[in-house]
């Protein structure tokens, strides 16, 4: 009797929608689709979700910098989101937002259940408060000197120096990084979650499989110091959900972003025949769940989510699966280096097939980061891939089609070396199943490795130009083809678009339990090539091109930081008064008022308008250096100021006979002086 086929829903976190996809968000997004692809090759009913974290002061700033409403935004940053995971394979059933109508509801229904429960509170808690922006101050939103260790510009939550965590309200000489000015202390009503009341389940849940041993271990330190209580609160203004008959009061983001799971899994319902949402949430439901998170949002979903759960009578995660960082060639991410990836950089350049591949075989089920080593990535992409399985393929391809018109032959020669592959789909299928995915491409590779040696070993090629030899080529070759093909099926969750090609080779769609049989008397396609090597080159030019990218936004933060400085300066700051002169000094200085007669464009000059001045009975010619300000037609008529005893001055296109007066800091902004309505043409400026 066949097993049932079991019923799970994956989920991964849940991307926040202020930036870009980077290589750090698809090593979880990666691992979680290797393991679902893994459990549909079983026939398992599965179904993976994510959405866009789509609330909080974080985004509500950006659109305003961006000058856009939120909505909008998010909107935007879906589609790249989306775009993103579409490029990597990410086979996601549903893909939506925690700014959506079933998030509310669900958000508002959880609240009301904890709250009808008992376990909502509210006091009066002070929090700093930025009195420019007229906001309280999230602890992120505020920096300054660390109350431990003393170094300078912290967050308001913990120090990167030091390690210590801390309140805002500790900070010494703290500092609004929303508009710089310094926060006051403000009272403000807050509601709170009494976490403290689950202490005894979440002790049994966190030490049961539901969580790794070492993410419980670190998760006894929060037991150690007790738990507290939750603030759920934060206060207009926020880009979020208000909760219910609390007006000017917004659910923080970690309340509703995990309730996102649930309300991208409710669209999905809500648009698929037969998919029932409390066969999957309800406190009596026999399904699966899987959360795949990174390291640093344990707590909330090892602490917070199920004690929600818990508490509003759903059910809690079978499993929450946690991994590390990345790393790139040992050290942090960073943008100044180039190695700070995003997904959309790396879809330029190289096939998304490669990192998925290079991942899966450096993943385990511990918690440890991963390196993504740039010259160790290139050579094991080309030596496994390349080398060891597509030209397995391609080395035996060519004689079943040239010499038998693509036919595999009718017996299979060496069925004791197939059984050797197909005995190991047990191991590889557990390795899978726990998460084990270095350990399931270890077993694959060596495989590989016997598959190759078999082939070397038969010398096809060789067997080829011997008379009467033509029924041990097709044998021979017959084989390589099949173990190729139970190598492929094995990969298949790792690499579905290479799988996909090679069921093209191969004329058949590879299920995890067809490939335990080798395929005799079968008709195979012409070989195309399935894939590519790994050029170094295409990696020195991802790397060059997120360089590139990071010092042009540089230099563009820059360029708007001195225009705002400079905007922010009176014009004495910008040109400060000269020295002091004498009244005789002013005196010498004859100023009268002119009328422009003409005003003429020189062709040659790339500054210079020619002016024709009235002084009220002679005429005056003068050059002026504002044809970047003014066309001819703009001038003629109008009144002006001029220098009229400034000595001649003999210059390429003529003599100048004196200045015109004008301000302005030069370019487009230059302002020349009008007298009122009444002046006449040489009067003397008093």
């Amino acid at each position: 009797m066949a097993n049932q086929a079991r019923k799970i829903l994956v989920t991964c976190a849940l991307p926040y929608a202020n930036g870009s996809i980077h290589l750090g968000h698809m090593l979880e997004h990666i691992q979680a689709d290797v393991w679902v692809r893994y459990q549909r090759m079983r026939d398992n009913q599965v179904h993976f979700i994510c959405a866009d974290d789509a609330h909080g002061t974080p985004v509500m700033l950006k659109a305003q910098e961006l000058g856009i409403e939120p909505e909008a935004m998010i909107a935007l940053v879906s589609e790249d989101h989306q775009r993103d995971f579409a490029g990597f394979n990410i086979s996601f059933d549903n893909y939506h937002s925690t700014h959506s109508e079933e998030n509310r509801e669900l958000s508002g229904y959880i609240y009301e259940q904890l709250k009808g429960k008992g376990y909502i509170s509210s006091r009066t808690i002070s929090q700093l408060y930025d009195p420019e922006k007229e906001m309280f101050l999230p602890e992120r939103f505020v920096r300054g000197i660390c109350p431990k260790c003393k170094a300078p510009d912290q967050y308001g939550d913990n120090c990167d120096s030091c390690g210590a965590t801390y309140g805002s309200t500790e900070l010494i000489d703290p500092r609004s990084t929303v508009s710089g000015a310094t926060p006051v202390m403000k009272d403000t009503e807050h509601f709170f979650f009494d976490l403290p009341q689950f202490t005894d389940m979440l002790k049994g849940w966190v030490r049961s499989d539901a969580v790794q041993g070492e993410v419980a271990n670190k998760l006894e330190e929060w037991f150690e110091t007790g738990l507290k209580q939750w603030d759920i609160t934060r206060d207009a203004p926020y880009f979020g959900f208000e909760i219910p008959g609390a007006a000017g009061k917004f659910f923080y983001v970690w309340l509703d972003a995990p309730i996102g799971y649930m309300g991208s899994f409710k669209n999905l319902c809500d648009r698929t025949d037969g998919l029932n949402f409390d066969e999957y949430w309800s406190a009596k439901s026999d399904a699966e769940l899987y959360h795949f998170i990174g390291k640093d949002i344990v707590n909330f979903h090892c602490l917070f989510w199920p004690g929600m759960l818990e508490g509003a009578g759903f059910r809690k995660p079978t499993a929450v699966n946690v991994h590390g960082y990345v790393t790139v060639n040992g050290e942090k991410m960073s943008k100044s280096k180039g190695t700070f990836i995003n997904a959309a950089t790396y879809l330029k350049h190289l096939e998304p097939e490669c990192l998925r591949y290079y991942y899966t075989a450096k993943l385990s089920s511990r918690v440890d980061d991963l390196d993504l080593n740039l010259d160790d990535f290139v050579q094991r992409v080309n030596s496994d891939v390349v080398n060891k399985l597509v030209n397995l393929a391609s080395r035996n391809a060519g004689f079943v089609s040239k010499k038998f018109d693509g036919m595999l032959a009718a017996e299979f020669a060496e069925p004791e070396l197939y059984k050797q592959f197909a005995d190991k789909a047990e191991v590889i299928a557990n390795a899978y199943e726990t998460r084990e995915f270095s350990k399931a491409i270890r077993e694959i590779m060596t495989l590989a490795d016997v598959a190759n040696r078999y082939v070397d070993e038969k010398a096809p090629w060789v067997l080829a130009k011997q008379e009467g030899a033509e029924a041990q080529v097709q044998a021979v070759c017959s084989v390589g083809i099949n173990l190729f093909r139970i190598l492929m099926g094995y990969l298949k969750p790792v690499m579905p678009e290479l799988a996909a090609r090679s069921e093209g080779f191969l004329n058949e769609v590879l299920t995890w339990d067809g490939i335990q049989t080798p395929l005799t008397a079968h008709q195979i396609s012409p070989f195309k090539a399935l894939f590519q090597r790994v050029d170094p080159k295409q990696v020195e030019a991802m790397i060059a091109e997120e360089r590139a990218s990071f010092e042009a936004a540089n230099e563009a933060k820059a360029a708007a930081a001195k225009k705002a400085q400079q905007a922010a300066q009176s014009e004495l700051d910008k040109e400060p008064i000269a020295e002091e002169i004498s009244f005789d000094d002013f005196a010498k200085v004859d100023l009268r008022v002119a009328r422009i007669v003409k005003a003429e464009s020189l062709k040659e000059a790339k500054k210079l308008l020619k002016l024709t001045l009235d002084l009220g009975g002679e005429t005056r010619q003068v050059f002026a250096g504002i044809k970047s300000a003014y066309e001819p037609e703009q001038l003629e008529g109008k009144l002006t100021v001029m220098v009229a005893n400034l000595a001649p001055r003999k210059m390429k296109f003529g003599v100048s006979e004196g200045m015109v007066l004008a301000a302005g800091p030069g370019g487009e902004e230059i302002y020349i002086l009008s007298p009122d309505d009444g002046a006449q043409p040489g009067m003397r400026i008093m």
